[in-house]
Order: structure tokens, then C-alpha cells, then sequence
């Protein structure tokens, strides 16, 4: 292995080489000083990028003498990448994690669900079986809210080859998670090499999905195993195909585990740390106290109208106005709604009238209150802000119209829990 500090020493042979003999070390110096490969790429990439406006990342064969351009995309950038503060005054039955290596620089708040595949348990199983851990993850990918749950598993997430070496999942199966998180747990004198993102590295760049190392035996972290096996499984009753496999994947209502708190990954690439935080529901995502009215306008659109939809929906009486289920889909369940989108909202009703258009009343005042809200937040201005629609029973049977899009299998509308606040 040459050192960094050997580079001035190397030098092209001059004459025979002796692989036997020779200390040889192959670079790209060849290519970079002795042909125009160089210049001919960063001229494709001008022009690359004056025609379509944006820096572009390319995919390209080269022949040696002509280079082709296979693909090419908008260059990824990841938003709000700041260095998070990190408390260090936590209370430590509140610190599900910490990290101290490899850390990037973000803050991710509200997380309302936890993934959790068992290390240990996942190494005991049959090579069927860890495929179908994969599969299990991807099901519930479509099923829990995006944006609003975090992955943590063993190895290298996306492994191909040795599946043992990390659960097989394709970019589809976690591309709903808002933080993708390896564990490196020491097994004998061992730890697993973990891929850091690689397998995923440009999709999570354009999705800001963070990604986070941990190493629960180094000595100066934290991880709350007990938490994650003993905290109660939701995976039986959302994926009901998947319960054999309890023992091994396990999902988590952080609130209701915890007593109505969420979870905050607060992540300072500067200082090299990161803490995984059980706090009060805030717009901000910092830990602690409720934000402030500059906190609520920085808070995304799509993650406001979520929260207002679920205040809704508990908010509601379904006997009266005869609603059997609700759910929230559109734009605002895909978290691409902006300051100017509305929120789609799903009722299944039964077949009263009159019932029926008191809920559509009461829906309009919600609309306008919503929108005069959404105005003061972000100045853009709406006459309402609800779309509502409506399904009956022989829809629902029947999959039809928008009924199918409950528990559709890809991109599903999302139920909402209906409550007996008033």
C-alpha cells in the first residue's frame, strides 16, 4: 500500500518493468495527462448542462477513442443539511442512539415509526427467509406514512450477493423512509463492513433520505436494544402475511409505545456525532419544548397538511356523520404537496344523505379555516384547502373509482385514526 505521503515519489517507468521486481501502482495518471479524455468530459458536461439548465451526473461507455452517453439525470443535492445541535443534557432513558463515526450533518423530526430488524435474529435464519425479510420491507414501505419512519438493520441494506451480509432490498422497498440506518454489531472478534448508503447512494441524495452508521459496541455510544425488542410489534396487524416473521422484523408506533412522543435524529457531521431522541411532537424537529411561530412557517408544506389531516380526522365524529374509515392520499401524502396544494382526503360513508352533506358542512369550515391558516403561514392564498371525496360501500367491496386506492399496492391512501374529540 502507497501512503499519502509516497505520491511524490511515484513516477511513470521509463524502459522494461519487472512486475516481479518493480514496485508498480496503476492511476489514472495516463489517462488524465496523455489523452483528451478529461477535456472532452467536462465539455460534454457543459454542454450538458447549458441545454437543460441544471449540473447533471452521467452515465457513459468509452471505447477508448469515442465516449457515449448512456444516461444522464439532474445532479442530486441533499436540503437542510446542517449541522444539527446535539443536547447534552438528554435524559438517558430518552436516547434510543448515538453515533460518534461517520456521521453527515442533518435533522429529521416526528418520526412516528421505527423498523427494526433484529441483528441476531436475522443471522439465525434460512436463506428463504431473509428474502423474505426484504419483502416484508418493502410492504411496509407502502404501508406506513413517508417521510415518517426510519429502517434499522443489520449490515449493508441492499445486498446482493451473501444476503446474509445485509437484508435484500431494492431502492422501491425503502424509498418511503425518511433515515436509513446500518447497524455494525460485533460478532466474535468481527464487525461487518457496512456500505454506507453505496447501493443507494444517489437515490437517497435526490430523496433526502439521511443515512447513519451505527456501532452499538464501540464503548463512548449509546443504543437501546431492550427498546427495540421489547417495545410492542405492529407488524402482525399491518402486514398479517408477514407475522411468522415478528421474531425478526419489527415495527414500531413510537407513540404509542412511548406515550404520544416521537422519535428526532439529530446528526452533526462537524462534531462527528448523531442521537436518536424520544421527545414531544414539535414543527421544528428539535428535541424539547414546542416551536415558535418562525419554527411553524419552516416547517414543509406536505408535513403541516399531514398534521392537519390527523387533527382532523380526530376531530371527528364518524357516528354522526356516518363515516366508516378516512384517509389522506395525493400530494400530500406523497410529501411533494406545496404552500399552494390542497389536501386530498377519502371518506367512506355509508349511504345517508342527509348525514352525508352535514359532513360536507362541516368539512367546508375546515377547509376555510385551513386555508386562511396555510395563508398566514405562507402567504399563499386558497378559498379552501380540503378536496374531499366520497365512497360507499359498494365501492369499497368493489375497488372502484378511488376505493382502490385502499390498501392499493403501490402508493396506498393512508388510513387516518378516527377519533371522539369534538
Amino acid at each position: 500500500m502507497v501512503s499519502i505521503h509516497d505520491h511524490d515519489r511515484l513516477r511513470k517507468p521509463i524502459g522494461a518493468v519487472d512486475p516481479e521486481h518493480d514496485d508498480l501502482v496503476f492511476t489514472f495518471e495516463g489517462l488524465i495527462a496523455d489523452t483528451p479524455f478529461v477535456a472532452r468530459m467536462k465539455a460534454l458536461l457543459d454542454l450538458l448542462r447549458e441545454k437543460l439548465g441544471t449540473a447533471v451526473d452521467v452515465e457513459f461507455a468509452c471505447d477508448g477513442e469515442e465516449i457515449y452517453l448512456v444516461q444522464c439525470r439532474p445532479q442530486g443535492s441533499t436540503h437542510g443539511a446542517q449541522p444539527a445541535p446535539i443536547p447534552r443534557d438528554a435524559p438517558p432513558e430518552r436516547v434510543l442512539f448515538t453515533a460518534r463515526r461517520y456521521v453527515s450533518n442533518g435533522q429529521v423530526g416526528d418520526i412516528s415509526h421505527v423498523v427494526y430488524v433484529d441483528p441476531d435474529a436475522y443471522g439465525r435464519l434460512e436463506l428463504a427467509k431473509l428474502r423474505e425479510v426484504g419483502r416484508a420491507v418493502g410492504r411496509l414501505n407502502r404501508l406506513l406514512p413517508r417521510r415518517q419512519f426510519v429502517l434499522i438493520g443489520p449490515g449493508r441494506w441492499g445486498s446482493r450477493g451473501d444476503i446474509r451480509l445485509g437484508v435484500p432490498v431494492t431502492y422501491a422497498d425503502i424509498s418511503h423512509s425518511a433515515v436509513l440506518i446500518e447497524v455494525a454489531r460485533r460478532r466474535g472478534g468481527y464487525v461487518p463492513d457496512l456500505s454506507f448508503g453505496t447501493h443507494f447512494f444517489q437515490d437517497l441524495v435526490e430523496s433526502s433520505i439521511r443515512y447513519l452508521p451505527l456501532y452499538p459496541d464501540d464503548p463512548d455510544v449509546s443504543f437501546n436494544e431492550r427498546f427495540f425488542l421489547e417495545a410492542p410489534n405492529a407488524l402482525p396487524e399491518l402486514a398479517p402475511e408477514f407475522a411468522d416473521l415478528a421474531e425478526v422484523v419489527r415495527v414500531i408506533d413510537v407513540g404509542s409505545a412511548t406515550g404520544g412522543l416521537v422519535l428526532q435524529v439529530l446528526m452533526n457531521g462537524d462534531a462527528d456525532e448523531a442521537m436518536g431522541l424520544l421527545a414531544a411532537p414539535t414543527r421544528a424537529g428539535a428535541w424539547g419544548d414546542r416551536a415558535g411561530a418562525a419554527d411553524a412557517v419552516a416547517e414543509e408544506p406536505w408535513r403541516w397538511r399531514q398534521r392537519m389531516a390527523e387533527r382532523l380526522a380526530a376531530r371527528l365524529d364518524a357516528e354522526r356523520f356516518g363515516v366508516r374509515a378516512a384517509y389522506l392520499f395525493g400530494s400530500t401524502q406523497a410529501t411533494t404537496a406545496t404552500a399552494g396544494s390542497d389536501i386530498d382526503l377519502l371518506f367512506h360513508v355509508d349511504g345517508d344523505s342527509a348525514r352525508r352533506r352535514e359532513l360536507e358542512r362541516w368539512l367546508e369550515g375546515w377547509s376555510q379555516a385551513l386555508a386562511e391558516a396555510n395563508y398566514l403561514r405562507t402567504g399563499v392564498e386558497r378559498p379552501g384547502l380540503l378536496h374531499a371525496h366520497f365512497v360507499g360501500d359498494d365501492e369499497v367491496a368493489a375497488g372502484q373509482g378511488l376505493a382502490a386506492r385502499i390498501d392499493a399496492p403501490v402508493d396506498p391512501a393512508r388510513p387516518l385514526a378516527l377519533g371522539s374529540r369534538r
